[in-house]
């Protein structure tokens, strides 16, 4: 299945599609789909935008911050969770790209809030076309891309 494919946040089988997903991906790695990996998954899948692992401990209070911590490490290395640097004090988590479809972040500098943005489709083959132009004039073989815009939220 892919991202397409996926069911929406929200929609009964989402969840539920995303487990079996991320539970074969697991096992193809020898690693377990253990009870607290299970519960990250669905606090960044229900958050649906990035969050730093206070976020993630605060919305779930069941979840140990020291064991979080190590599981998100392993699903980190297996593809599953993408870690995102804002420069602040906390790096961000959020399912990666196959489980989560391709977006980009706006970044505020001032206080680290990272949220997700999504391009027309229009202006994404636009800049998947310029980028493999760019990188073909060097040789480059580009496999996938990721935009961060960095400025200041209106928070801020």
């Amino acid at each position: 299945m892919t991202a397409e494919s996926l069911p929406v946040p929200g929609d009964e089988d989402y969840l539920a599609e995303m487990h079996l997903q991320i539970g074969a991906r697991l096992a193809r790695q020898e690693h377990r789909y253990t009870s607290g990996r299970r519960q990250l998954i669905e606090v960044l899948a229900l958050a649906n935008q990035p969050m730093t692992l206070p976020d993630i401990v605060a919305a779930d209070p069941d979840l140990a911050q020291s064991s979080a911590y190590r599981n998100l490490d392993v699903l980190v290395r297996s593809g599953v969770i993408r870690r995102l640097s804002a420069g602040g004090d906390h790096t961000h988590f959020e399912l990666a790209e196959p489980l989560l479809g391709h977006h980009h972040h706006q970044i505020c500098i001032r206080c680290g809030s990272i949220e997700d943005i999504h391009l027309g489709s229009d202006v994404e083959l636009l800049v998947d076309q310029s980028l493999s132009d760019i990188a073909s004039q060097s040789g480059f073989t580009p496999i996938h891309h990721s935009l961060d815009l960095h400025g200041h939220c209106a928070d801020c």
